[in-house]
């Protein structure tokens, strides 16, 4: 990996390529945040990015231009994550990423790391003044931990010990200490940062960036939609405390739009969850479908998108229901590309009551929903990943520059777009 001489410049003269190491531990390409990796890594190489991505194991190809080399796999033959354990697996990645950086020196701009996997890469990059950046897609491990546990408290929920959200001292330690170690935290939402400066972690070491989706497979039907008689409203997720579900239904339930209209919930259930509010889910408006693979047209067929999440760091979601046609109805937890009352409407963390006075003013303003199903659609086009890949190599030459300045006194790249 390297420069590709002074000619190289992505169309924008005198501007060289940026180098960046992409470490990401887990299966890049296949859920969830191996699905958000993936898409960044394609948005990259698309930007103009020299990548070389440092996956555990590469679960779905790659541009050509992307160079991958990954930590837990050669060939075919694969180290089982389950077998080894999942932090001991992301621990070994940390440490061959820590590894095979030292003889990279002079051939990286800048390193890209995941949570759980990067203090041992953070610290060698220090040692080689290498800058990095810490991704993260969720609001800070304290806030999350205390948030939801407190929900699970009074909902009268147990919360499983192999849930994400159970609270674990070692993980939070390890997860602090990174955020300590790293140049920078990559944050796509004023949400996330704030739960991190709440935490006190000084604001200039907050990015902003943010996550997108794939407009060739969220996009509104061209087909006029046809009159008919209620809402239909889709929460699409996994259907856990965290994301709020139980708010989704009791608004539902006590709003004109459950007598005529259908709610359906795409995803599947903690069981003790789906025990607590059995009631509210055999409702004859209420449509459970499980697992879904056909979540865009489901999309395409429904006016409300619903994401009433206590905690989260984008709400992908949201983006995605955006392009489809949907109009999105999130909680100030989710996203900050829903505007309220203009391609949107936004609701406070847990407010039943204010959630169910935007389901009842849509239910009877049909003018009003179509106007925010426009705009709406129209602002989502600056979400996609190739927009949301720009403004990443973007934030990594602000980095590189604000890293210059701290090292040197100098700038070599752009001074305009500070955080």
């Amino acid at each position: 990996m390297g420069y590709t001489g002074a000619a190289s410049f992505n169309g924008n003269p005198g501007v060289p390529r940026v180098r960046v190491l992409y470490s990401f531990p887990h299966k890049l390409g296949a859920d969830r945040i191996c699905y958000t990796a993936w898409h960044q890594v394609n948005g990259l190489a698309a930007a103009g990015a020299e990548v070389l991505a440092f996956p555990g194991v590469l679960h779905r190809a790659v541009p050509a231009n992307v160079t991958v080399r990954p930590t837990l796999a050669w060939r075919k033959l694969r180290i089982p994550y389950k077998v080894l354990g999942k932090m001991r697996a992301l621990a070994l990645h940390d440490h061959i990423v820590a590894h095979r950086i030292q003889k990279l020196a002079g051939e990286i701009d800048i390193i890209h790391a995941w949570p759980d996997a990067a203090l041992e890469t953070v610290k060698a990059a220090k040692k080689l003044g290498i800058p990095t950046v810490l991704e993260r897609p969720n609001a800070h491990t304290r806030f999350a931990f205390e948030a939801v546990g407190k929900e699970f408290q009074r909902l009268g929920v147990v919360l499983p010990p192999e849930d994400e959200y159970y609270f674990r001292q070692d993980l939070l330690d390890k997860e602090e200490e990174e955020y300590r170690q790293a140049d920078y935290i990559l944050c796509p939402s004023d949400f996330v940062v704030k739960t991190f400066t709440d935490q006190g972690l000084p604001r200039h070491k907050l990015v902003r960036h943010g996550y997108g989706f794939d407009e060739n497979i969220y996009y509104p039907t061209y087909t006029p939609r046809k009159k008919r008689r209620g809402l239909t409203m889709l929460f699409v997720g996994v259907c856990a405390v965290r994301k709020g579900v139980h708010f989704a239904l009791e608004a539902w339930l006590k709003s004109p739009a459950s007598r005529d209209g259908t709610f359906l919930i795409a995803g599947d259930f903690l069981p003790a969850y789906k025990e607590r509010f059995s009631d509210w889910l055999s409702h004859p408006s209420v449509k459970v479908l499980g697992h879904r693979n056909d979540v865009p047209e489901l999309m395409r067929q429904s006016d409300i998108l619903i994401l009433p999440s206590i905690e989260e760091g984008f709400g992908l979601v949201v983006a995605e229901g955006m392009g489809s046609g949907c109009v999105p109805l999130a909680s100030n937890a989710c996203t900050d590309i829903c505007q309220h009352m203009q391609t949107g409407l936004t609701h406070k963390v847990g407010d039943v009551e204010e959630l169910t006075q935007q389901l009842t003013l849509l239910c009877n303003s049909p003018d009003l929903l179509e106007r925010l199903r426009v705009a709406s659609l129209a602002a989502s086009r600056q979400f996609t990943w190739v927009a949301c890949g720009k403004r990443l190599l973007e934030v990594y030459r602000e980095v590189i520059n604000m890293h210059s300045e701290e090292r040197f006194g100098t700038a070599h790249a752009t001074q305009e777009g500070r955080f």
